[in-house]
């Protein structure tokens, strides 16, 4: 049966559970044990379809006041819980906007000079009409040495100037390239003339001192035609040069050498002014040695399966690292590759600064 009292007892105490909800979880048990299905209250206004039309009268409104109630008290009750979990929130993710902002990986981030020279370089020979090519690392003797007209016994075939691999089962000895003129042999051998190509990449040697380190860069030129012949040589590394340091001219001084793979060999000085702390390429009275160069050898045109009777060629190469120093104004080789964050910072470039032509390769 019920009465009033019992109503209001029922209030009472709901209400209390209501209050004393800790989080959404307990209020959410207090709403169905009250208005669920099998709820206190729900069972309550299940009465009333047995009441009399009297007892209907007095006590329907009631039992629809305290549902009512109880509702009201409930969205009251979430809503505070909401309330003080998002001041949690908030006091827990405080942000200090008093702090600068934290740079982006475009801001901080650096290309290494070499990088960033070797796109330099791939800009200016692409404008000529070369095109790059690459290849391993580890080469064979006979394409390193063999191909290129080295003699045996030649010393850059022992152990105390190349990286020799353990020797294989049938005899061969893998090496460290100690230059990229393999991959010119490649590309011979692979490639119908005419050819023009630069060869970037690393090498290899026993060399460690301020200007030398075991592993370098360098960039080779090959170009192979009818009559191509040292006045075109002369053009390109003049053009190269003067693009590359961004002067408005430069003077070359070619002088005689030898390589086992050219003939005429050369070694080209460019003209500079030598500072205590820079150099300065395409002015002053001093020389400076910047590349080997020559007319490429018929013995390794031969050996390239190019008929020297047909077809001749000239070639030249390069440190990367040498002129990325040069033109930056980098005092020793071995900071390139001692992975100093400090030292990238200062002379590291922008990862969206890409050299072109037209906008400056250094810009």
């Amino acid at each position: 049966m019920t009465d009033l009292d019992s109503l209001n007892a029922l209030e009472a105490d709901v209400l209390a559970q209501i209050a004393g909800a800790a989080d959404e979880a307990a209020l959410e048990a207090v709403r169905v044990a009250a208005l669920g299905k099998k709820g206190s209250v729900s069972e309550k206004l299940k009465t009333l379809g047995a009441m009399s039309p009297e007892e209907r009268k007095t006590f329907g409104p009631a039992l629809n006041a305290l549902r009512d109630r109880v509702a009201a008290a409930l969205a009251e009750r979430k809503a505070a819980l909401a309330d003080a979990a998002l001041e949690a929130r908030l006091a827990s993710e405080r942000l200090d906007v008093s702090l600068p902002v934290r740079e982006s990986g475009l801001e901080t981030g650096r290309i290494h000079p070499v990088s960033q020279v070797m796109d330099e370089l791939t800009a200016i020979f692409s404008a000529m009409g070369f095109s790059v090519a690459e290849g391993p690392d580890i080469e064979t003797d006979e394409l390193n040495f063999t191909a290129l007209n080295f003699p045996v016994g030649h010393p850059a075939r022992e152990m105390h100037d190349t990286f020799f691999l353990p020797e294989k089962a049938d005899g061969e000895r893998l090496l460290l390239r100690t230059h990229t003129s393999p991959v010119q042999v490649r590309t011979m051998r692979s490639t119908q003339p005419p050819i023009r190509v630069i060869c970037p990449g690393r090498t290899y040697r026993f060399d460690m001192d301020q200007t030398h380190t075991p592993m370098f860069h360098q960039v080779e030129g090959l170009v192979i035609d009818k009559e191509a012949h040292l006045g075109h040589l002369r053009w390109v590394l003049e053009e190269f040069l003067k693009t590359f340091f961004e002067v408005p001219s430069v003077e070359l001084r070619f002088r005689p050498s030898f390589f086992p793979f050219t003939e005429p060999s050369m070694e080209v000085d460019v003209r500079c002014r030598k500072l205590p702390n820079e150099v300065r390429i395409g002015e002053g009275d001093d020389w400076l040695e910047i590349l080997g160069c020559g007319m490429v050898h018929p013995n390794v045109l031969r050996n390239c399966g190019v008929d020297p009777d047909v077809y001749q060629g000239f070639a030249w190469g390069m440190g990367i690292d040498r002129i990325a120093m040069l033109k930056y104004g980098m005092p020793d080789l071995r900071d390139l590759f001692s992975a100093d964050v400090r030292w990238l910072q200062h002379y590291g470039f922008r990862p969206l600064d890409f050299p072109t032509l037209a906008g400056g390769l250094s810009s």
